[in-house]
């Protein structure tokens, strides 16, 4: 009689590869696309409109240029646009209104960075030079739109006040007033970017319109500096907006200080692009 063997142990089956990636049979109800400038700027456009801060700004350098200069055309008669344009009322309010500019510029990007917020954007949006030129684009966009219709709008009441009376043609300085004021708030917003500290960038972006019109009164005072002073004061924002609007000393249309300004704005722009890429968040 044979003797019954022992029965043979059984190999446990095999764990299933949970790290496996998942058959072809199964599709994602997320539908995935590849992003692009069009989602970020839609980001930037959301965040601009919905900041207190935008709203502020804007409201006040909207009741700085036209309340100021609506209160400005009032007070003028016809002989004042003989070789005037009846924009000049809006030059008054924007030796204010411009300081709004800056300060808006700087909130579009360091506020994110005061809050922590720009750490979500930056995951959300890795290609974070796509994120600053959104940031760019919209603020741009808005900063000129609003700038236009503000000195616009002062233009055409002042117009209204003296339709009967010639004036020099003035439509080229809304565009160069809206545009100065745009470069100059696009310079803050790249300046908000490098420093990445709200209080520090506008203290900063205060100190070049500012000193560039104080500094040249204490410069002339010496023969050797004068040059460097009579030059710097015709550059300087304040005087730059008056040859913009041609209410300067001399003939000159602003398209020299503009030149200069875009020139800046576009080292400073390029500078914050490498630093972003450079530094961490």
């Amino acid at each position: 009689m044979s003797t019954p063997q022992p029965p043979m142990p059984q190999q446990a089956a095999a764990a299933p590869d949970w790290q496996a990636a998942p058959g072809t049979s199964y599709t994602s109800p997320i539908p995935v696309t590849r992003t692009h400038l069009g989602h970020a700027l839609n980001s930037e456009w959301t965040k601009i409109k919905s900041v207190r801060s935008t709203m502020w700004t804007l409201g006040t350098f909207l009741v700085l240029v036209v309340g100021i200069g609506f209160l400005v055309a009032a007070q003028t008669t016809g002989e004042d646009f003989r070789e005037t344009p009846f924009t000049v009322p809006a030059f008054i309010g924007l030796l204010l209104g411009q300081l709004c500019m800056v300060t808006l510029g700087v909130l579009v990007v360091s506020s994110e960075y005061g809050t922590g917020m720009i750490r979500t954007t930056f995951t959300a949006s890795p290609q974070r030079h796509r994120v600053l030129a959104a940031k760019l684009i919209i603020f741009f966009a808005v900063a000129f739109t609003v700038s236009a219709c503000a000195i616009g709008l002062v233009g055409l009441f002042t117009s209204s006040l003296h339709s009967g009376d010639a004036s020099t043609p003035w439509g080229g300085t809304v565009f160069m007033g809206a545009l100065y004021v745009s470069l100059l708030g696009t310079l803050s917003l790249a300046v908000g970017s490098m420093l990445r500290h709200s209080a520090g960038a506008i203290t900063t972006m205060l100190g070049v319109v500012l000193l560039p019109s104080i500094l040249p009164a204490f410069l002339m005072l010496s023969d050797t500096l004068r040059t460097i002073g009579e030059k710097m004061q015709e550059y300087a924002p304040i005087s730059s907006l008056a040859a913009v609007f041609r209410v300067g000393p001399d003939d000159s249309n602003g398209a020299a200080q503009l030149g200069l300004l875009a020139g800046v704005a576009a080292a400073a722009v390029v500078s914050a692009f490498v630093l972003l890429e450079r530094r961490d968040v």
